[in-house]
């Protein structure tokens, strides 16, 4: 049990750090995909990642504007002032996928689900 939850704080720890691609919707806000009752910003680790999503969607041949963001910033700035519960699904429709859901631990107490926002 103890190396499942050293590999789960390794892979946030690298998401973190990491600068991801994040879509752009219309308006030029950041793209999100409802899942489960919540919603997720998606983000890529690369624009072949991006790729596999758009194929995935049917997508392959429209042009995706994303904008550069370092995923601490998503889960420390960005979930926190939304005005609704998020979380961020790093790689979908890919063999790597993960998602980082707001909770204690992965976004501020302030935002997480089960901390003060509940």
């Amino acid at each position: 049990m103890e190396q499942a939850r050293e590999a789960v704080r390794e892979r946030l720890a690298d998401f973190r750090s990491r600068v991801v691609l994040v879509p752009l919707e219309e308006q030029d806000g950041l793209w999100t995909a409802e899942f489960g009752g919540l919603d997720w910003i998606c983000a890529f680790s690369d624009e072949e990642a991006l790729a596999r999503f758009a194929a995935a969607r049917g997508e392959e041949g429209r042009e995706w504007s994303y904008r550069r963001v370092v995923g601490a910033r998503l889960l420390d700035e960005v979930v926190p002032v939304l005005d609704f519960p998020c979380g961020v699904a790093l790689n979908a429709a890919g063999p790597d996928g993960a998602v980082f859901p707001p909770v204690r631990g992965i976004v501020p107490d302030a935002a997480a689900l089960d901390g003060e926002a509940a």
